[in-house]
């Protein structure tokens, strides 16, 4: 596990499309996952510590934030042949032992998290109404893989500011996480 951090925010930036297979096994398109006042797309997988640590918060957040007009999406676009913990069937697991109220997408090529920029997992990408982008940080600070703080993460709390007034904060803090396993 090679501990990488996300780059800053490059706000304004829009969304890239994408149509990829979900673990319900429908295709889902960036329009299909647009939200009224702002779309969170996640880069996330089933065996990273980072996101084992915030999943549980992570899923909760998404349901406060679908209340707020928000979607959110998350894609595993890690090689699944050499880390078969992240193959589509354990994806299926994943999403239902946790609960996701989201999509849970696969990213067969690695190319949506190319045009993303993608790097780690968790990597958040926090988009207005527009498809702009005003969020690529953190959802809370960990120390040994424990949250640090109490009350509502960054991720929480960035987003109800771009659902509220359509700008994310301009102070972000990178996330942090496990290194998107490419192809060899």
């Amino acid at each position: 596990m090679a501990l990488t951090k996300t780059p800053v925010c490059n706000f304004g930036e829009k969304a890239k499309d994408f149509n990829l297979k979900s673990t319900e096994n429908k295709k889902i398109s960036l329009k299909d996952i647009k939200g009224t006042n702002g779309t969170l797309i996640m880069f996330i997988c089933n065996h990273c510590p980072y996101v084992k640590a915030i999943i549980k918060e992570l899923v909760n957040d998404v349901r406060v934030l679908e209340s707020l007009g928000i979607k959110s999406v998350g894609i595993m676009s890690n090689d699944v042949k050499n880390y078969p913990d992240d193959s589509f069937e354990n994806m299926i697991s994943f999403s239902k032992s946790h609960n996701f109220t989201f999509p849970y997408l696969i990213d067969e090529t690695q190319n949506i998290a190319k045009q993303y920029g993608a790097v780690c997992t968790p990597d958040f990408f926090g988009y207005n109404k527009n498809l702009e982008l005003q969020y690529r940080g953190r959802i809370r600070e960990l120390k040994d893989l424990k949250p640090v703080t109490k009350g509502d993460s960054d991720l929480k709390i960035a987003m109800k500011m771009i659902a509220e007034t359509g700008n994310g904060p301009k102070n972000q803090i990178p996330s942090m996480g496990c290194n998107i396993k490419w192809f060899k």
